[in-house]
């Protein structure tokens, strides 16, 4: 069977006329497109040297994402990083990685020269196995073996806490991947004291160092999916001390790259699937309720059952699922009403699309009610002419590869990483119903003549609290990943929204609403600079779920009020524009405000805030200080 991991088998295969494509490439979107293929380390190596071609000769990359990573390791680092920035692009971020030398781990992160010095970096990886930790096994003493424990992680956490302290940068920790040779076969991991003891129990440790601003890469689970014996070469070491085999570089890079989109809100939140030959074997239209393969007692039908336990499982953890199938709709719907095997129900699915309109129309207008960007969407199926059609139509969704064998469906979405999580909150758990309710609101709107009635029969309920312990993971989640109703579109860690928290000159806001149909959890999001008779609004974002419910205005309401407690006579509002936050353009305008200038398209927008007229808002207001 092949491995999907080290052939990225959910990628499409690189084009005949890769080579021609690449030596055209001449912008950030076109690297982004030839990244999207299943690269080895040879056609990441090229994408890589084009990239610092294109940069050398000065061509613009604005569409993509900068993020600069500082690299340790005790092993070699170098054929690593131009995997790495090549895979970046797959998501849309350029990286710009400094690199420190080969085993100064220790060096680098305590010596005032550091090599990251006089670098402003996002983000430090401190990439460690086995061999550039202090193991020293002792089988059988546990007492020396828990010391010996404690002593690693007090090295790891001396290590991280200087890196932090030097740089300022977020910290991603690799844990670590366990050794191959079991002397002791089954009792090894048993036996206190032995080298897989020793990194079992450090990993398990390494859990507790997790925090706002250091995150785990679990690269023990990614060696124990490839196969540790496959994972370990010491030839390799050996000859170039390289950690692992230069097989696995693409999934490495691709992985790590997967926890940098993470954390600018680049992770998917939306999978559309097809239904036949994907949710069951067969075609409902053709074999009747009857006739599809689903359930147990059948392979297939188990395959596509254990698909349907995988959906449910990401239902759980926030994924919206809808439905995108050139069915008629009341046949299309028949199994998930009558079939009594069927795991996934019409409760689950928060948008049903069966008709004969093509997959791409059908996704536009799911991702348009549900009010999410393309760039949110994963779709599933089966049929390699509809994929092919959704990635021409729609290059900003995602479009898995899938086997022809049904039983890797499930293995092939989660191996893809498309649902990549830095944290998970109470609310990420109930995303879901969360558009689910949205789809209803947007129906019974369609079915309204007076906007008016329809936002007063919702009985909206707003609550505004400044920032605070439990919501700030939810805060700077909303931070990073918003990017169409967001004025400015600043990111900050958890720890700089904890310092927003902490600090008297800023006004913070997390905004929740509720209405008839159940809780929208935290939409929107406020931080305000504090002056003496002015205050500058630095971060104004929303879920763009909530649009057109003038949520904005309740929100003003509440800044101007404060505002006017503190003695302030102006409001400052700053629009910087993107090529993803036009529908914000005329937002300060729409608002009553004036713009006072312009530079290099940044606008400067002003209120009289005592020369405010609130309008009639159609929202219950508990604003708490």
């Amino acid at each position: 069977m092949t491995n999907l991991y080290e052939d990225l088998t959910w990628l499409p295969k690189p084009p005949d006329d890769f080579s021609l494509k690449l030596s055209k490439a001449s912008s950030g979107s076109n690297l982004q497109e030839l990244a999207k293929f299943s690269l080895d380390e040879n056609k990441l190596n090229r994408l890589y040297k084009k990239v610092k071609l294109l940069e050398k000769d000065l061509i613009n990359l604005e569409s993509l994402t900068p993020i600069k990573v500082g690299l340790i390791s005790n092993s070699t680092s170098k054929l690593i990083t131009p995997a790495l920035i090549a895979s970046a692009l797959r998501f849309g971020i350029i990286l710009d990685v400094v690199e420190a030398e080969y085993n100064q781990v220790a060096q680098e992160a305590f010596s005032e020269q550091s090599t990251f010095n006089d670098h402003q970096l996002n983000v430090v990886l401190v990439s460690l196995d086995y061999r550039g930790l202090p193991l020293f096994p002792t089988p059988g003493n546990k007492v020396s073996a828990e010391k010996n424990v404690r002593d690693c992680l007090s090295y790891i956490s001396s290590i991280i806490d200087s890196l932090r302290s030097k740089t300022g940068a977020q910290i991603i920790f690799q844990n670590i991947a366990t050794n191959v040779e079991k002397i002791s076969g089954s009792y090894e991991e048993r036996l206190p004291g032995t080298l897989s003891w020793l990194i079992t129990r450090i990993n398990i440790e390494l859990d507790a160092l997790a925090s706002d601003d250091i995150f785990i890469f679990d690269i023990a689970g990614l060696a124990a999916n490839v196969g540790l014996s496959n994972w370990h070469d010491p030839r390799l070491w050996n000859l170039a001390k390289l950690s692992f085999s230069e097989k696995y570089v693409p999934i490495f890079a691709d992985s790590l790259c997967r926890i940098f989109a993470a954390k600018l809100g680049k992770s998917r939140r939306c999978l559309i699937l097809d239904l036949d030959n994907t949710l069951w074997g067969g075609v409902i239209g053709d074999d009747g309720i009857e006739g599809i393969l689903i359930g147990n007692g059948n392979p297939t039908g188990e395959a596509h059952l254990h698909l349907q336990k995988t959906l449910l499982d990401l239902r759980e953890r926030g994924i919206i699922l809808a439905v995108s199938s050139k069915n008629e709709d009341a046949i299309a719907r028949k199994p998930f009403k009558e079939h009594p095997d069927m795991l996934l129900r019409e409760e689950h699915i928060a948008l049903f699309q069966a008709n004969w309109t093509d997959k791409a129309s059908n996704i536009r207008a799911i991702a348009e009610t549900l009010s999410l960007g393309l760039e949110s969407i994963v779709f599933l199926d089966d049929n390699p002419a509809e994929r092919m059609q959704v990635r021409r139509e729609l290059p900003e969704v995602a479009v898995p590869e899938l086997p022809k064998e049904p039983a890797l469906y499930a293995r092939t979405l989660i191996a893809a990483g498309y649902f990549e999580s830095i944290s998970f909150s109470a609310e990420d758990g109930k995303r879901a119903d969360f558009y689910q309710d949205n789809a209803k609101r947007v129906e019974i709107l369609n079915q309204s003549s007076n906007i008016d009635d329809y936002l007063m029969s919702l009985e909206m309920k707003m609550t505004l609290t400044p920032f605070d312990a439990p919501g700030r993971s939810r805060i700077s989640q909303l931070i990073n990943k918003s990017n169409q109703f967001n004025l400015t579109t600043k990111r900050y860690s958890e720890m700089e929204v904890k310092k927003f928290e902490e600090d008297r000159f800023f006004y913070t806001r997390q905004i929740r609403l509720k209405d008839v149909f159940g809780d929208n959890g935290m939409i929107s999001v406020i931080i305000c600079k504090k002056g003496s008779d002015v205050w500058t609004i630095d971060t104004w974002l929303m879920s763009c779920r909530v649009l057109g419910r003038r949520v904005e205005l309740a929100a003003l309401q509440d800044i101007i009020l404060n505002a006017k407690k503190a003695g302030v006579k102006i409001l400052i509002g700053k629009y910087s524009p993107t090529s993803r936050n036009v529908i914000v353009k005329d937002h300060y305008n729409k608002l009553g405000f004036t713009n006072t200038s312009v530079d290099e398209g940044n606008e400067t927008w002003e209120l009289d805030i005592n020369n405010y007229e609130s309008p009639a808002i159609p929202i219950t207001i508990n604003s708490i200080n």
